[in-house]
């Protein structure tokens, strides 16, 4: 589905067509798939990329985030 998305240059109505449902359903289809991947601003953070971020930022250490990660 990300393909064909990307293939119409983010038109959902070509991804409608390819899918052959409605608008909403593949706008939900496509919501859907950028919670899986972490994309969509209703997914839950990934806590080790928090951590990652924090340890970028200066706001913890090597060690502490090796302990995080244990």
């Amino acid at each position: 589905m990300l393909r064909v998305f990307l293939a119409s240059r983010g038109n959902m109505k070509d991804l409608e067509r390819h899918l052959g449902v409605s608008y909403p359903t593949a706008r939900a289809r496509f919501d859907a798939l950028l919670g899986r991947l972490g994309l969509s601003e209703k997914a839950e953070p990934d806590p080790r990329l928090q951590m990652l971020e924090q340890l970028a930022r200066g706001e913890i250490d090597v060690d502490e985030a090796d302990r995080r990660l244990s």
